[in-house]
């Protein structure tokens, strides 16, 4: 028995060791459990859980997205249940490549100085003015009315555990509203290709940011001889300063 108990514990090591492999925009991606956690985890890797390794796995297979190209983040901080989200560039290109885009507009809604609410596109809002949510439409050479949506600030500006705005929501929160504005228009637009794709400006904050390269003095810098023969591997995404003001906000 003891033998038999064995043989199932090595088969399943096996199994989850070995790659699925998928397509994504013409190009063919490999993943493993281990690639997963030693390169595309933002934040806590160590804390990840196998079942949130495969959940992201299948994420990114069965929606075809290439997460070595940023299409997808798999955030872990602290016991918080993993969340999974994918760029908002990911939004773009997928109604880009459907033949019945037409375009899109997007901004923000303000409360001026005088007290009126003004639709706005871009991101511009002034001093003394009042930012209130953002607003979007895209347009369908196949409907005759576009798909739009209008999000309020008070329901997704992420938030710190003082009830502060976090990250991006407290230096750019016009910029991150439109975002969500935007990504739930292009969603609704095409849900054959967007449908169950959420980004991270929806979860309350900010998409992780490319992994940051310190120049090293040159006096510090290693010598050939001790880099020779080591393979350069990509670097994991970056864990932010402050991991309650990155995760804060997301449901």
């Amino acid at each position: 028995m003891a033998q038999y108990g064995n043989a199932l514990v090595k088969k399943a090591k096996t199994t989850s060791e070995q790659p699925c492999t998928f397509t994504a925009n013409g190009v063919e991606v490999k993943l493993t459990p281990a690639t997963v956690k030693n390169y595309l985890v933002s934040g806590n890797a160590e804390r990840i859980t196998d079942q949130e390794v495969v959940m992201f796995i299948n994420l990114c297979k069965y929606n075809s997205l290439n997460p070595w190209l940023r299409e997808a983040y798999c955030i872990k901080y602290g016991s918080s249940p993993a969340t999974m989200v994918v760029g908002k560039e990911t939004f773009q290109k997928r109604a880009d490549a459907d033949p019945n885009y037409n375009g899109e507009q997007a901004g923000v809604i303000v409360e001026t100085a005088d007290g009126q609410i003004e639709r706005r596109e871009g991101c511009l809002v002034l001093e003394n003015e009042q930012l209130l949510g953002g607003w979007a439409k895209v347009y369908r050479k196949d409907r005759l009315y576009p798909s739009t949506a209008e999000v309020s600030m008070t329901e997704y500006t992420g938030r710190k555990s003082d009830g502060s705005p976090n990250g991006q929501w407290s230096g750019k929160p016009a910029t991150m509203i439109r975002k969500v504005a935007l990504v739930q228009a292009l969603r609704e637009a095409f849900p054959a290709r967007l449908g169950a794709l959420y980004t991270a400006e929806e979860r309350g904050y900010a998409e992780p940011v490319e992994a940051t390269f310190n120049e090293v003095p040159e006096a510090d810098a290693p010598t050939p001889q001790q880099t020779s023969g080591k393979t350069p591997m990509p670097d994991a995404a970056p864990a932010p300063s402050d991991a309650d003001d990155f995760f804060a906000g997301v449901e």
